[in-house]
């Protein structure tokens, strides 16, 4: 998948409910789940998006968007994080220029 973006995540209790949540904040479709045994790998082009809504209303409230730091082992492409949500997008920079290209 070209310019995919979004987490690398460890097996664990949670990882379906985490990978629901992110499947309902995309788009339907949108996003690719590949499960390599010891770890998963959800992806889509350019921009992923996961919020803290979507978390609670599959993991529970007890869970914390800080947690999702000690299931996932990686990323791909760059990261936005706040208490509200975390976003993962796809970003080239010019290197002449300085600017960004997408």
């Amino acid at each position: 998948m070209e310019d995919a973006v979004g987490p690398v995540l460890r097996m664990c209790d949670e990882l379906e409910l985490v990978v629901r949540a992110i499947e309902d904040d995309n788009p339907a479709g949108s996003v690719e789940i590949i499960d390599y045994g010891a770890y998963v790998r959800v992806q889509r082009p350019g921009f992923l998006r996961l919020t803290r809504a979507s978390l609670e209303r599959h993991v529970g409230v007890g869970f914390r968007m800080s947690q999702l730091e000690s299931i996932m082992s990686a990323f791909a492409g760059r990261i936005r994080t706040s208490s509200d949500e975390v976003v993962w997008y796809f970003q080239t920079t010019n290197a002449s220029s300085g600017e960004n290209a997408r």
